[in-house]
């Protein structure tokens, strides 16, 4: 993956649209992964019905307490879909 904390551009902008949409994109994502960090943190028996989204790259490559750079790892990876649901605001 990326070698540094936000990769490279281009290539993040290969899977959204605008930069607008790749902050939009990666904050969802991290937000997600944050639930998942949290909720791992709990004993087993507390987690109950807890739905938390597990990271979509090698679990053993990334450093959990960085949800956003896991983020952006997954977006250049392709493992995150965007698609555009509209057009401009009218």
């Amino acid at each position: 993956m990326s070698t540094s904390v936000f990769g490279d551009l281009d290539t993040l902008l290969k899977h959204a649209d605008s930069k607008f949409s790749l902050v939009n994109i990666a904050t969802k994502r991290a937000r997600q992964l944050n639930n998942w960090i949290r909720v791992a943190a709990l004993p087993a028996a507390e987690r109950r019905e807890y739905y938390a989204s597990e990271p979509l790259v090698d679990k053993d490559t990334i450093n959990p307490n960085k949800p956003v750079s896991i983020a952006l790892d997954e977006i250049a990876a392709g493992k995150i879909e965007y698609h555009r649901t509209r057009e401009g605001i009218k």
